[in-house]
């Protein structure tokens, strides 16, 4: 297949932002890939060559693209960024520079969809000395060969920012229709298994053969499977209300989710955004080697970090920066030790127990996890009858210095990837959200070259709509115990997934999940969401978290109301 036909299918998305007029375009070109000699080509729909649960990146930044660009086109590096900051899109340039070029040799062959998926495949497994002289070449190497708007789209998917809007309800809607058009569950089973394999290749290839073989689709101890998430309750009442009466309590912790993995001897462990963190977490791999009596098993886990001296549980920012540490891990984990608080079990010995009542889950998690003071324990729970006796319970978790509480419904199924109605979080009423970062703007004065003001967004089903812009709540240098987020930290974690940038601005992919506080939300037309916080400030970081965790605008409209 040659690129050029990826290329049409990628200029029909993004000439139509009508959902079923793009789920329309996937579906016929799925039939057509259906009969291609790789199942992983579908990746490239997303602007990716590995599955979602898959942690390595291109990990090529838009200075890196440049020099690749001045290398393939013959044009000045200086150059490049003066038309970048003019267009506000380095697709864009490459799509004209590659036009501009005088002849393109006789010989040269079209570009295909294998060669491409290839050299980007290779660009991601390279490492170590003379890595980026091999990236630029393998780049230069596809830049060189492609027609213009092949250029384009290359450069867009190296950046991560291809721009046509395809996210993954919108590539299961099309699966659904590609190939079970007539079966009317087919889309709560694509959704179901997707969350369970995280792999459109995987999801695909088994799609295309039919209901049988998706349904062999299985939870596989090692391989990330989607966590199930809570829904919001604003009392006690309205928990019950959900989860029905009785109903289980336990503590809401302040750390970061993780499932824990054991398949043979091997023991891996993921994060609530399918981030493999097991060299991170030595003592995490430890405990469970020693205290978990079980031959295989998935796990659902709150990590929360403690004080040496003291014993006192830490704030989530305290451990969240061993997520990304690379080095000095035996140090980090003796000066910043975990507690592992199990919660639920989503295998147990070659059994699956997503449909087992969850009752029956938490009664094999005290099966097979010995407590072991500060190290690792069933989370701290109660069965609860009434309000009275909840309330109890709540004021007893804030007592420990817990978030909250959480309630959980006793005869549900665990849903992954999914927010239902089975477990609710309740916490002290505090006005804020999880928001992404889409935008920012470089600082002044002692903040120069640090980018210090953040234009934050709430999701709408694919969409991404701006609600403001926050710029105070983080440190301009480290105090005290050294745990909080500076700015000079933001500024490094946004540097790589800047898209445009014009003037002091920049815009950058949405990744960076952050914590926002406010005194309240107004209407604005000044953002896309056409509301505005007023007086906001970031709370934390929030590394644990995914994009499409983030508060949704029917979320905000629901605030609006209750502030009304």
């Amino acid at each position: 297949m040659d690129y050029a036909t990826f290329v049409e299918v990628y200029d029909r998305l993004s000439s139509t932002s009508k959902k079923i007029e793009k789920i329309g375009i996937l579906a016929e070109f799925l039939k057509r890939l259906q009969k291609e000699e790789s199942s992983e080509w579908i990746y490239l729909l997303r602007g990716k060559v590995t599955p979602d649960y898959d942690s390595r990146e291109l990990g090529i930044s838009t200075q890196l693209t440049l020099k690749a660009m001045s290398a393939s086109f013959g044009v000045s590096q200086e150059k490049i960024i003066a038309d970048f900051n003019e267009a506000g899109d380095i697709g864009e340039i490459a799509e004209r520079y590659s036009q501009k070029r005088r002849q393109r040799a006789l010989f040269m062959k079209k570009l295909d969809v294998k060669k491409v998926f290839d050299n980007l495949k290779m660009i991601i497994s390279i490492e170590g000395k003379g890595a980026v002289d091999r990236k630029i070449s393998l780049i230069s190497e596809l830049l060189t060969s492609a027609a213009p708007k092949e250029a384009k789209y290359i450069v867009r998917t190296l950046l991560s920012d291809l721009r046509v809007g395809v996210a993954d309800a919108l590539l299961i809607d099309a699966i659904a229709e590609a190939f079970f058009v007539n079966e009317d569950d087919a889309k709560q089973v694509l959704e179901e298994k997707y969350h369970l394999a995280n792999d459109f290749s995987l999801l695909f290839d088994a799609a295309r053969k039919g209901m049988l073989a998706l349904g062999e689709i299985d939870l596989v101890p090692g391989r990330p499977v989607s966590v199930m998430l809570a829904v919001k309750a604003d009392t006690l009442e309205e928990a019950f209300r959900i989860c029905g009466t009785p109903a289980a309590a336990e503590y809401k912790y302040d750390g970061f989710r993780m499932l824990i993995n054991k398949r043979g001897e091997d023991i891996t462990l993921f994060t609530r955004r399918l981030e493999n963190v097991t060299s991170q977490f030595p003592d995490v791999v430890s405990a469970a080697r020693k205290y978990i009596s079980a031959k295989e098993y998935v796990l659902d886990a709150e990590v929360v970090g403690y004080d040496l001296k003291t014993k006192k549980y830490l704030p989530f920012e305290a451990i969240s920066q061993r997520i990304k540490r690379k080095y000095d891990i035996d140090k980090l984990a003796k000066t910043l030790p975990v507690e592992i608080n199990i919660f639920d079990v989503l295998y147990h010995d070659g059994k699956n127990t997503l449909d087992t009542p969850y009752l029956e889950r938490r009664k094999i998690v005290e099966k097979i996890v010995k407590t072991q003071a500060l190290v690792i324990r069933p989370a701290v729970q109660k069965i609860v009858e009434d309000e009275e006796e909840a309330e109890v319970f709540y004021q007893s978790a804030l007592d420990e210095g817990e978030e909250g509480i959480m309630m959980k419904k006793l005869d549900a199924p665990y849903r992954q990837g999914r927010k239902v109605g089975y477990m609710v979080k309740i916490k002290p009423t505090i006005a804020d959200l999880d928001l992404v970062i889409v935008g920012a703007e470089y600082g002044t004065g002692k903040r120069g070259g640090w980018l210090t003001s953040y234009i934050v967004a709430c999701k709408d089903g694919e969409e991404f709509l701006e609600i403001g812009k926050v710029s105070s709540g983080l440190k301009e240098k480290k105090e005290n115990d050294g745990q909080e987020t500076t700015y000079e930290e933001m500024t490094k974690l946004l540097r790589p997934l800047i898209i445009s940038e014009k003037d002091n601005q920049i815009r950058v992919r949405p990744e960076i999940v952050i914590a926002v506080t406010y005194q309240n939300i107004q209407e604005s037309p000044s953002y896309s969401s056409e509301y505005a916080l007023r007086f906001p400030r970031i709370t934390r970081y929030r590394p644990d978290k995914k994009p499409d965790e983030i508060a949704t605008l029917s979320e905000i409209k629901k605030e609006v109301k209750k502030q009304r």
